[in-house]
């Protein structure tokens, strides 16, 4: 019989009515949320072919936005996608979105470029002709605090984040059924997200954050090799480098992960969540931890100089 399906994850957020009445850019428009369509043809919808970046606002301003946009470009041309704005056009849109929705505080934003509407509903990216398509969806979304201060559930999967000739996991791009499938294998075994091994048998991430673990006051990381280098897990890694902090990207097994102290995952969304279980085995007491706890305030620190 199957366990009962978990209802939490790194991405829920407080209830908030003020995003049934959101607006969205559609490339180049900002239109009610109901009036917000793409085609069919689109090669996003069609073949996942696109990259994307999340971003959060803080104090009005987007956090680490030249770095978000700095990787949407490098995603972009990794897969041969012209964007067709400059870097500057994209950051006004993003500005232009949040204006016009009066967000300021607590907001998260799915900024998604596709190759554009296709001729024909096949594979060949020469079919996709009329430009790119470029949707921002922006919802006010405070991360819910029974899953920062609770801690995620994680169940390690047999799918893998796999080798760059496949498709390199470094690439933030709009296919993510692999990634899915995972989570689906660990909500099926009772569990929140899932825990994705390399394809040598290490600890990679999860099937939607970077993961990292804290042994004996020492931080650690997977290499970097089989995920996307998430931005705030760098800043992570930087922050402890300044502040004396033993941090180290390395292969580490299972069996390092169940013997942590504390573990817990980065992303843009929810910063800093802690792990409160892998594979049924209790990490720490079950919430955040001193190191999570302290590594999140030096990171609210430097959001806050990064928007001031």
């Amino acid at each position: 019989m199957n366990k009962p399906l978990s209802s939490r994850s790194t991405h829920d957020a407080a209830a908030d009515a003020r995003n049934d009445d959101l607006l969205i850019h559609v490339d180049g428009s900002v239109v009610p949320r109901a009036e917000a369509k793409v085609s069919v043809y689109d090669s996003g919808f069609m073949l996942g072919d696109g990259v994307w970046e999340g971003l959060r606002l803080y104090n009005g301003k987007w956090a680490f936005l030249d770095e978000h946009i700095y990787r949407l470009f490098e995603a972009a041309k990794a897969i041969d996608l012209d964007i067709g704005r400059t870097r500057a056009q994209i950051a006004a849109a993003l500005d232009d979105t949040a204006r016009a929705n009066k967000m300021h505080e607590n907001v998260h934003a799915r900024l998604m470029v596709t190759r554009g509407v296709k001729t024909k509903p096949f594979q060949d990216p020469r079919l996709s002709v009329s430009g790119p398509t470029i949707v921002i969806i922006m919802e006010h979304s405070a991360p819910a605090q029974e899953m920062t201060q609770g801690g995620i559930r994680l169940h390690t999967v047999p799918i893998q984040r796999g080798m760059p000739m496949t498709q390199d996991p470094k690439l933030n791009s709009h296919s993510k059924l692999n990634c899915i499938l995972a989570g689906i294998h660990a909500q099926k075994a009772g569990a929140d997200e899932a825990l994705m091994l390399d394809p040598h048998g290490f600890v990679s991430t999860t099937n939607s954050c970077n993961f990292f673990i804290v042994r004996r006051g020492e931080v650690w990381t997977s290499t970097g090799d089989y995920c996307l280098n998430g931005i705030t897990r760098r800043k992570v890694i930087e922050l402890c480098q300044a502040e004396g902090i033993a941090v180290c990207q390395r292969n580490f097994s299972l069996v390092d992960a169940y013997g942590a102290d504390e573990a817990f995952l980065t992303g843009t969304f929810g910063a800093q969540t802690p792990v409160s279980e892998i594979d049924g085995r209790p990490i720490g007491e079950g919430g955040a931890g001193p190191m999570t706890q302290r590594l999140r305030a030096l990171y609210k620190d430097l959001v806050a100089r990064d928007t001031a």
